[in-house]
């Protein structure tokens, strides 16, 4: 793969680069619309491929915040395009790593010294290149390591990266009034967090001490006096990507017993510690030779305040959300509702609500749940297509919802991506085990 020799870190360098994606894009809607005009059945398959080729190929140059929020449309497999969902997918495992010479450059800028004065053996060519940092093997007494570089300027160029960002989604999520600022502020805090390698290190102690009861589960150990605010250093561990392996596996035993460790620890993080793994793509999860679920990446944690816990998960329960007043309630609670709104508002958003939660909180609903029951699969798509095409609703003032729902729907989301692909069966209430 291409390395860069250089990365923007100015908002002009950066804006510009936009700009040349920007071109690019209109370029392909002349095209679309031109063989339109010949070929009236011409699809939108050909521009979605196009288009997603040529964002995808401006954010990964740019790196940071920009192709992080590729990356996380990509878990969104129901809100775009599968064109623009596979390209975004690449986010998660496939982006252009710096080069060498820009390695030992940054390693040097951030730490006084370069990579072969601190480690007795340092692999230049990384050997996974992500949205804000990449990973390099090392050698340290005999010790093999795994060490995360931070890309040059990524923090400084986040809250003008999200500005740039802003308009786009105001017009794709139709946000209306100056409290959809909580929502970008959110974003903002936590992609700021996701800088901090200092911060990363102490959560991810924090989280594997109080999750280390939990069976077939691994963490890399942490190693404080090789790190920094730029750069963490862990034990390497050896195993297949969670989507490499769901693929490849064909026995159900093993799935099920990975997924119920995964929704284990997911729910044992939510209702015990509180805070959650807030970022589960299959690139910060392996399967080890031997079957263990092995979690990576602590730098996307949530913390989840009390006021939101208790009507977020008082609505995961049937009984209540089939009580209209109770139901109405928590819409207030939750911000779904509010106090400005129309009758007709009122209406909409509280049929649209109670449909998507009756299906979504279908697993906290039974003993066990099946994540590779396509008919749950379906009616999932089934939804979003309805709403993705209700004129109705782009009338309506989508700025829906606490602050909170941006990072806990996104968790909700990838772990249940990652459970459909394994087809697994869980135990919902399991994690009471290890209380």
């Amino acid at each position: 793969m291409k390395t860069l020799d250089k990365i923007p870190t100015s908002k002009i360098g950066r804006t510009a680069e936009l700009v040349k994606t920007g071109v690019k894009v209109g370029g392909n809607y002349i095209k679309y619309y031109s063989k339109k005009a010949i070929n009236p059945e011409t699809t939108r398959d050909q521009l979605d491929e196009s288009n997603a080729t040529d964002i995808y190929d401006g954010l990964k140059n740019l790196k940071g915040s920009a192709l992080k929020v590729a990356q996380m449309l990509s878990m969104e497999k129901n809100l775009l395009p599968n064109a623009y969902v596979e390209r975004f997918s690449l986010s998660q495992f496939s982006v252009p790593p710096l080069s060498a010479p820009l390695v030992r450059k940054t390693f040097k800028k951030y730490n006084g010294k370069y990579p072969e004065e601190l480690f007795d053996e340092f692999a230049t060519q990384s050997v996974n290149a992500a949205s804000i940092g990449q990973v390099h093997k090392a050698v340290k007494d005999g010790k093999k390591l795994a060490v995360k570089i931070q890309y040059p300027g990524v923090a400084d160029s986040i809250s003008s990266d999200l500005a740039m960002v802003k308009p786009i989604a105001i017009r794709m999520f139709n946000l209306k009034g100056k409290d959809s600022d909580k929502y970008f502020k959110e974003i903002e805090s936590k992609l700021l967090e996701e800088t901090d390698y200092i911060l990363e290190l102490e959560q991810s102690e924090q989280i594997t001490n109080a999750c280390a009861s939990i069976p077939n589960l691994k963490f890399p150990k942490y190693y404080k006096e090789l790190s920094s605010q730029k750069f963490i250093t862990m034990d390497w561990m050896e195993g297949k990507h969670l989507s490499e392996f769901a693929k490849l596996n064909e026995d159900q035993k093993i799935a099920d017993q990975i997924g119920q460790t995964l929704w284990d620890f997911y729910m044992y993080q939510i209702h015990v510690l509180k805070e959650v793994h807030a970022d589960p793509h299959p690139g910060n999860f392996l399967v080890d030779k031997d079957h263990n679920l092995i979690a990576i990446d602590f730098g996307c944690i949530k913390k989840i305040p009390n006021e939101f816990y208790e009507p977020y998960f008082e609505l995961a329960v049937s009984e209540n959300l089939n009580d209209p007043l109770f139901f109405a309630r928590k819409m207030f609670q939750l911000e779904i509702l509010r106090e400005d709104d129309s009758e007709e508002e009122v209406r909409f958003f509280s049929e649209l609500f109670h449909e998507l939660l009756s299906l979504f909180t279908k697993p906290f609903n039974s003993e066990t749940f099946d994540f590779g029951d396509d008919t749950f699969w379906k009616k999932i798509t089934e939804l979003s297509e309805k709403y993705s095409k209700d004129t109705e609703l782009r009338k309506m003032n989508g700025n829906r919802g606490s602050k909170h729902f941006l990072y806990m729907n996104r968790t909700f989301f990838g772990l249940y991506n990652l459970l459909h692909d394994l087809k697994a069966k869980v135990v919902v209430r399991n994690f009471e085990r290890f209380l």
